[in-house]
């Protein structure tokens, strides 16, 4: 096995150990993997809420930069790169959360799996293994909405990135018209991630709501 390979995968079982000596230790302080899965959904709800503010910050900075008379050219560009640095840590934090739910969420569906197989009831154990077949499809809907909010991220970094490096090189009356022409596609991008980061923020809700009630 080639050494970098062996590295990576050592890394990732330390990882994994790491993540199921956390749960095994929750488990004992009588917080469970659903309760983990809940904690986690709500955060990433909540850190998509935030993105959500701080994409339409940048747009309006953007519009301001290109469309507002007046003012140093070097300030507008500090000012544009700001949100720009700001949108791109909303975008990590938002990809974390998502990755965070994953972990837990598989980790849940393992053990409940698993202990399907623990019942002497058969009726009980149907109904426990329908209710996982439920929450799994309510989790995948979760997810997927979660998801595609996500990819709907980076085209809207990848025209801020562009513009704040073009305009970093380029501070002149010149190169703020030039922009110009990029906002509409700019809003069009930033309104449709709106759109689906607020249905991600509404299924999360809807998944923590069922969640709690069973």
């Amino acid at each position: 096995m080639r050494p970098l390979l062996m590295l990576t995968l050592t890394a990732l079982l330390a990882l994994a150990g790491c993540q199921s000596a956390y749960y095994a230790a929750m488990e004992k302080a009588g917080v469970h993997k659903r309760d983990i899965l809940v904690d986690r959904v709500e955060a990433a709800r909540d850190s998509q809420q935030e993105a959500k503010e701080q994409f339409k910050d940048a747009l309006e900075r953007y519009r301001s930069v290109v469309q507002v008379q007046g003012g140093e050219l070097e300030e507008r560009y500090q000012a544009l790169n700001k949100e720009y640095l700001a949108s791109e840590a909303s975008a990590k934090e938002v990809r974390a959360r998502i990755e965070a739910i994953e972990d837990v969420a598989e980790a849940l569906f393992a053990e409940w799996e698993s202990e399907l197989k623990l019942y002497s009831n058969a009726s009980l154990r149907a109904s426990s293994a329908a209710e996982l077949k439920r929450t799994r499809a309510e989790y995948r809907v979760l997810l997927q909405h979660m998801q595609s909010a996500e990819r709907r991220i980076e085209p809207v970094l990848s025209v801020l990135r562009d513009q704040v490096l073009f305009l970093k090189h380029n501070l002149n009356a010149r190169a703020i018209n030039a922009l110009k022409g990029e906002y509409q596609s700019l809003q069009g991008n930033v309104d449709q991630l709106l759109r689906d980061m607020q249905r991600a923020i509404d299924e999360a809700d809807n998944f923590v709501r069922r969640l709690q009630s069973k």
